[in-house]
């Protein structure tokens, strides 16, 4: 047996991950900032429909579209497929 054969060096055990949270505040940034800016929206619904016009406000269920020459909307999030900022003219 020589004395000078070593065992391999071992890593310690990798520390496990903590979940990640359940609320990133993510979405609460994003309307919070179009909503100051008072930025046109343009919300694609589920159904095909498009809709444009500023969010006033919203919850964890829906969001106000205020909208010129049209009517306001209350939107459920469910009923909601993407939105995008409207280009400028």
């Amino acid at each position: 047996m020589a004395a000078d054969t070593k065992e391999p060096a071992r890593r310690p055990p990798a520390a496990k991950k903590s979940t990640p949270p359940d609320q990133t505040n993510a979405e609460q940034f994003y309307y919070s900032k179009q909503m100051q800016s008072k930025t046109h929206m343009m919300v694609h619904l589920t159904n095909g429909e498009q809709l444009e016009g500023v969010i006033e406000w919203y919850d964890r269920d829906c969001l106000k579209l205020n909208r010129i020459g049209a009517p306001n909307l209350l939107l459920f999030k469910h009923c909601i497929k993407y939105m995008h900022k409207v280009e400028p003219d």
